[in-house]
């Protein structure tokens, strides 16, 4: 299939794009800045054609309508996170109107699948969650945005639209060709700067994962579906321990009781508002809140109807450290043991 990716230079959006390639899809490629193919593919040997790289914006309909033409599915992978509060405007106003925009536009082109990348924290709420997976009802920016997001995606679902929903947690896994906000935090778990974390869990994807549920879910016909990305219930102890185990250093850390891992991150926020951005810490309350919740989110559909096998989470974090040190991102002697 002529498969559009929306997002494909980022993280999980280039993996997508190598799973899609890997099964024999061609993948075309929407981008703002089509110098950023290159780079990002580089390290897989990948290369795309003319016609496989359009210039545009999510959130601009007629260059969406233009990207899709010829496509017969299309992936929306593109959205704005970041751990920096004086952003959130920008996520409000931005992944829901791009959600609405790219999944309409696609469902008119006649695409099917269309496949929305949203996130585990469109579902983490209080009360625990379901096999309905109700929505979640934190209430802080990049939350509440994904969660505005699939209000728009379930609207078409319920019409019965080939929407399909695919929901990654937090994404660990090789080749974030952006260093983005969560791999940034974990760059600094592995460097030792960072020995708080809330009790608490949340779910854990890698990235690689979460790219081939996406492409088993690539065949046209089988209407709109829901899948959690498989992967693990993670709490700091698992976290800190597989770093530990892959760097051979020990990583200690404190688990802050949950009104106390509140407040705290409250206070980082209150302080990264009034401080240059490159003095900026790589916490903020969203995050406690998710851990706080503690939503266990049922993947069993990505299992046993895809076939899916998660990987392994400490070789996921093995993976991603061994990365960084290949990339720059961290010095040789964190290279895993």
């Amino acid at each position: 299939m002529r498969v559009l990716v929306t997002g494909g230079t980022g993280h999980v959006g280039s993996h997508i794009a190598l799973a899609l390639l890997r099964d024999g899809h061609s993948v075309r490629l929407l981008v703002r800045r089509p110098e950023q193919v290159a780079v990002t593919f580089a390290p897989y040997d990948v290369r795309f054609g003319p016609d496989d790289i359009k210039v545009g914006d999510v959130l601009d309909a007629s260059s969406v309508r233009s990207a899709l033409e010829g496509c017969e599915a299309a992936v929306h992978a593109a959205a704005l996170f970041t751990l920096d509060i004086r952003k959130a405007q920008e996520m409000l106003d931005t992944n829901a109107t791009a959600t609405r925009i790219v999944l309409d536009a696609a469902l008119e082109q006649g695409c099917d699948p269309v496949v929305h990348i949203s996130s585990s924290v469109a579902l983490m709420r209080h009360g625990g969650s379901g096999p309905d997976l109700p929505l979640g009802d934190i209430e802080h920016a990049y939350s509440k945005s994904k969660v505005l997001s699939e209000v728009e995606a379930r609207k078409l679902q319920d019409d019965g639209r080939p929407v399909v929903t695919v929901y990654p947690g937090a994404i660990y896994g090789p080749g974030d060709p952006y260093v983005g906000s969560n791999t940034e935090r974990f760059l600094w778990v592995v460097r030792g700067w960072f020995p708080l974390w809330s009790k608490g869990g949340v779910l854990a994807s890698d990235v690689r994962d979460t790219a081939d549920v996406v492409a088993a879910v690539m065949q046209p016909g089988q209407g709109p579906r829901r899948f959690v990305v498989p992967g693990i219930h993670m709490s700091g102890d698992d976290l800190y321990a597989a770093v530990a185990k892959a760097i051979g250093r020990r990583r200690p850390h404190l688990d802050l009781p949950a009104r106390l891992g509140l407040w705290t991150s409250k206070a980082v926020d209150v302080m990264q508002a009034r401080l240059p951005e490159r003095l900026h810490y790589p916490a903020d309350s969203e995050g406690a809140e998710m851990a706080v919740r503690d939503t266990v989110l049922d993947d069993s559909p990505a299992r046993i109807e895809l076939g899916i096998v998660p990987i392994p989470f400490e070789q996921s974090i093995r993976d991603e450290i061994e990365w960084a040190v290949d990339a720059g991102h961290l010095p040789e002697r964190y290279r895993p043991r």
